[in-house]
Order: structure tokens, then C-alpha cells, then sequence
């Protein structure tokens, strides 16, 4: 499951190779091509919606706003799940009080209460608060809707994650950050511990963890055969 700005393809274009091994479903959510654009985004509807895409056996993967949703979603269908993996998943309100997060969602709400409405000026912002590189030249079309899309999401910080439905779950987590930003690492680390899940590191593409390509995908593969035989 893709998270704001960019769809599935672009999400996990990296990911790829592991069609050789398993059957890859990577849906565009609402509100992005080929879909038309909504007026609002909320991670509870989305949540919801993902619900029909979860099969039984499905391993779950989720990349930062997708993660969000996936950690709701999970919960919703603990039965079908065979594991969950998230990717720098930006739910801060489970580390409320800790100094670095409090910050840093100031000044991501600051953001969209503050910034322009254009929808260029808005993303390259936002991909300077989250810590992403920013796209060459103009927006295409695209990433012109994503940026749209991103302006109505609703804030992540606000998802309450149902750590007691999770960890009761049967099937193993994996929670993966990038090394790129203490508040995302203290997100990590809560899920970490109130999941009872498995934790990863891995370093050198910042929030797209994923597009490190290799690295990424054997730990994945790995996660998977194991919860496969467990």
C-alpha cells in the first residue's frame, strides 16, 4: 500500500523483481491516477476500503501514510493476514511527548496550516518537512494530482493505533525506518515494543526506504518466508 504524493508503480517500482517469487498486488488508492481526484482523504475510509483487497494469507505492506492505513487495516482483518510490514509509517500520536516528535509535527501541521495552496509549492515543502527529494522540474500531471490529494489527506498524527488488536494478532510484524530522521525513528521504536513486532534499519534512501531495491527486498522476502512457516 503506497503512501502520499506518488501511486503504486512509482511507489514500489524497485520491488519489482520479487514478482519472480510472489504474487505482487499493488493497488493505487482513491484519489490517485487512473482514479479521480477526492475532496477529502481520510486513513479510516482508506483503511476500509483496503479491506477488499486483503485475501486470506496476505502479507501486508504498507509505506509511510500507506502504513498507516495498513496498521488500521490489519487490525480490521486479523484472520487474513499472514504478516504486516510498515515503512516508516507517520503515526506520531503514538509518541506524543517526546520532545523530537512533538517538533516535528508542529511544524508539519504549521505546513498545512501555513502554506500556499498551490499544489507545487505545497509538495516541495512537504517533501522538505518529511525528508524526501524532490522531483526535477516541473510536476507532471501525476504528481500534480498527488500534491492535490496530499493537501486533503487527513493528518496521520491524528490515527490511533489499536496496539492491543495488533499485538493480539497471530501473524508477525516488521516495522523498517530509514535512519534518516529521529522522528521517525522514535515512531518506529513504539511500534517496535507495542506490537511485539521485528524492527529493521536500513539506512541511505531516507523516507523511500523501498528504493533502496535489494536490500530492501531480500529483508522482505526473508520476513515473509519466515511467517510463511510460522
Amino acid at each position: 500500500m503506497h503512501g502520499s504524493v506518488v501511486g503504486a508503480a512509482a511507489t514500489w517500482a524497485r520491488q519489482r523483481p520479487l514478482a519472480d517469487k510472489f504474487e505482487l498486488v499493488v493497488p493505487d488508492r482513491r484519489s490517485f491516477p487512473p482514479n479521480p481526484p477526492l475532496d477529502r482523504v481520510d486513513f479510516e475510509d482508506e483503511a476500509a476500503w483496503l479491506e477488499d483487497w486483503i485475501e486470506p494469507a496476505t502479507h501486508l505492506v504498507g509505506h509511510s501514510y500507506g502504513g498507516v492505513i495498513s496498521l488500521l487495516a490489519a487490525a480490521l482483518r486479523p484472520d487474513d493476514l499472514r504478516s504486516l510490514t510498515v515503512v516508516e509509517p507517520p503515526a506520531f500520536g503514538v509518541a506524543r511527548g517526546d520532545p523530537v516528535v512533538d517538533e516535528f509535527v508542529a511544524r508539519g501541521a504549521a505546513h498545512w496550516r501555513e502554506s500556499s495552496r498551490d499544489p507545487e509549492a505545497f509538495l516541495r515543502g512537504f517533501l522538505d518537512w518529511v525528508g524526501a527529494s524532490q522531483p526535477p522540474g516541473r510536476l507532471t500531471p501525476a504528481l500534480l494530482q498527488g500534491a492535490q490529494t496530499l493537501m486533503v489527506e487527513r493528518a496521520p498524527w491524528e490515527a490511533e493505533i489499536p496496539f492491543e488488536a495488533l499485538a493480539a494478532a497471530p501473524f508477525p510484524k516488521l516495522v523498517v525506518s530509514g535512519a534518516h530522521n529521529p522522528a521517525f525513528e522514535a515512531v518506529a521504536d513504539v511500534l517496535e515494543h507495542g506490537l511485539g513486532a521485528q524492527r529493521a534499519v536500513l539506512p541511505g534512501a531516507g523516507h523511500s526506504v523501498q528504493r533502496l531495491g535489494k536490500p530492501f527486498n531480500e529483508l522482505l522476502a526473508a520476513f515473509i518466508r519466515h511467517a510463511e512457516r510460522a
